[in-house]
């Protein structure tokens, strides 16, 4: 099986095609190595893959319509798992226009080819940010989602009502993927866990926003990505007993799924510092601060329908989830 990954050199887009590699798929990935945050650490992640004799690293910006035709038209793909995009909810606020570029017009140019192209299956990143205003938990694909907080959000409403569009006019098998606070090794170091890991470590204040009363579904980087194949391999299917009068917006006449994939276990922020002191053996000096623009009090997934389709069932304890990207986190920086 031959497979486009998209955001190769990204967190979760690395451990996906380390995983395809690993069931020896061939992978063909892209990423444009943006400077949102350390380069170095992509070209680390990239630099692994490099060692699987299957893996192939095409250095592409999404938003390069000619580049990107030209890749599907000469890579002939099975498949794609779509995760490149522009990230960060707070970043969206101050850079709209990256969010525009990459997540818009480069999904639609990932769209257009595997609709030309004639992909089996594509699977793509959305976000919890999608629920935005909603407060009823836990967080369900069968809920209304019309009021993100966040252009982030917004982007990505808008990358599934995308993806719908072209299961239904062009019969492209599509599947939505919905992640909540993915954590672990080789994470973004614009996220809590490696911010509150450097400056536990340095004797340096972390920031804390809504005073800590916060909590999160944080979902462990091996349960997303099992989650992911399993989508994968598991082709999107038009839900016959789809009601037009009463629609379901996880699923459609057209084969096309959306997704949670979550770890179905809010933890409270006080508590992942709480684990983060344990394993680096040293308290934090807390700077206690109001609510952030654009953020959400709580997630909370609900993956039901993901578990009863695909079998998915995420496994890793908070505890040990922690444990491992603190230890990471210790020799990686040194």
């Amino acid at each position: 099986m031959k497979i486009l990954v998209t955001g190769a050199a990204g967190f979760i887009g690395y451990f996906t095609s380390r995983q395809l590699l690993e069931r020896c798929d061939t992978v063909v990935g892209l990423d444009n190595f943006n400077d949102y945050y350390d380069v170095s650490l992509k070209e680390a992640r990239a630099a692994i893959l490099a060692d699987y004799d299957e893996f192939t690293l095409v250095r592409i910006d999404l938003a390069d319509r000619d580049a990107m035709e030209s890749l599907f038209a000469k890579q002939k793909f099975d498949k794609v798992v779509h995760l490149g995009a522009q990230a960060g909810v707070r970043y969206s606020i101050d850079n709209p226009h990256s969010y525009i570029e990459s997540n818009i017009v480069g999904t639609l140019h990932v769209l257009e080819g595997c609709r030309h192209h004639k992909i089996e299956h594509l699977v793509f990143a959305s976000s919890s940010s999608v629920y935005g205003a909603n407060t009823t938990m836990p967080y369900s694909i069968h809920q209304n989602v019309d009021h993100p907080l966040a252009l982030y959000g917004a982007t990505k409403k808008s990358n599934e009502l995308m993806a719908h569009t072209y299961a239904n006019l062009y019969g492209l098998a599509t599947t939505g993927l919905r992640f909540f606070t993915v954590y672990g090794p080789y994470g973004r170091p614009d996220m809590a866990p490696i911010k509150f890991t450097k400056n536990i470590i340095e004797g340096k204040p972390i920031d804390v926003y809504n005073y800590g009363d916060h909590s999160r579904d944080f979902t462990y980087i091996d349960d997303i990505v099992e989650g992911i194949i399993r989508a994968l391999d598991n082709t999107a299917t038009i839900n016959e007993s789809w009601d037009a009068s009463s629609p379901d917006p996880g699923t459609s006449k057209a084969p096309y799924r959306i997704y949670n994939i979550g770890n179905q276990e809010p933890v409270a922020l006080m508590r992942f510092i709480e684990l983060i002191e344990e394993n680096v053996g040293k308290k934090a000096e807390k700077n206690l601060l109001p609510m952030q623009d654009g953020d959400v009090k709580d997630t909370w997934a609900d993956a039901t329908d993901l578990a009863n389709d695909v079998g998915y069932q995420a496994s890793t304890p908070i505890e040990v989830g922690v444990k491992n990207f603190v230890e990471w986190y210790l020799e990686f920086y040194q």
